[in-house]
């Protein structure tokens, strides 16, 4: 299945990746299953349906595949092929999260930062943040300086707001790259320092974020 679905040795043929798929998936091979969902959640070769991948994520999920949990709890949180369901999503990303799935765990935070089927809790919302920035999740990494920036659920704090931009800066995140800029030119969490502003609005233009730009060329017209 994995052949057919990459054209690994063979010819991309989404039609026999699906029915050896499902021949493993049937035997209880919890990451055929979990491709299976994958393949009717994307319309990949099948008629896109959401309750088949549903059906078919719960059985990977079941066995503890976190990827499938990842996923279903996405889908519950969207409501695509069943009623939207907060509840059962945070449920979900928990039992992914609680294995170590990065994109699960800051899933986690944006409920509990945004109070989406919780009560808002920064706190938590910043836990799970921490877990998964530290395996290097940008989009963690950002919205975790963001609230150390605000002096949203936790003590403001700059220095560690410049310590996790600079960690998704660094994987080219550009609203990071140009936070960093805003950073040195303000003397936030760092010493003061136009050069450092103009390499990271610099940064940030490349990447395509138009205020980057304008920063940088009002940081080059003063020098």
């Amino acid at each position: 299945g994995f052949a057919y679905m990459n054209g690994k040795g063979v010819r991309q043929d989404y039609d026999k990746a699906r029915s050896w798929y499902l021949k493993a998936a049937n035997q209880g091979h919890e990451e055929s299953q979990y491709n299976l969902g994958v393949l009717y959640a994307d319309g990949v070769g099948v008629r896109q349906d959401y309750e088949k991948a549903i059906e078919w994520y719960l059985k990977s999920a079941n066995q503890g595949y976190s990827p499938a949990q990842y996923n279903l709890g996405f889908l519950y949180g969207k409501g695509d092929g069943a009623r939207q369901d907060y509840d059962k999503a945070r449920s979900w990303y928990l039992k992914a999260a609680n294995q170590g799935l990065a994109n699960a765990q800051y899933n986690l935070g944006v409920l509990y930062a945004d109070g989406i089927g919780v009560r808002q809790d920064y706190e938590k919302a910043i836990e799970w943040y921490l877990k998964s920035a530290n395996q290097g999740y940008v989009l963690a990494q950002f919205n975790l300086a963001n609230l150390y920036s605000e002096d949203i659920g936790a003590k403001q704090s700059y220095t560690q707001a410049v310590k996790w931009y600079l960690e998704a800066a660094k994987q080219g995140f550009p609203s990071a790259q140009y936070n960093l800029g805003y950073a040195y030119v303000n003397g936030q969490g760092v010493r003061q320092d136009y050069d450092k502003a103009k390499y990271w609005y610099g940064k940030a233009c490349d990447n395509g974020m138009q205020s980057g730009c304008d920063s940088y060329r009002i940081i080059k017209e003063n020098e």
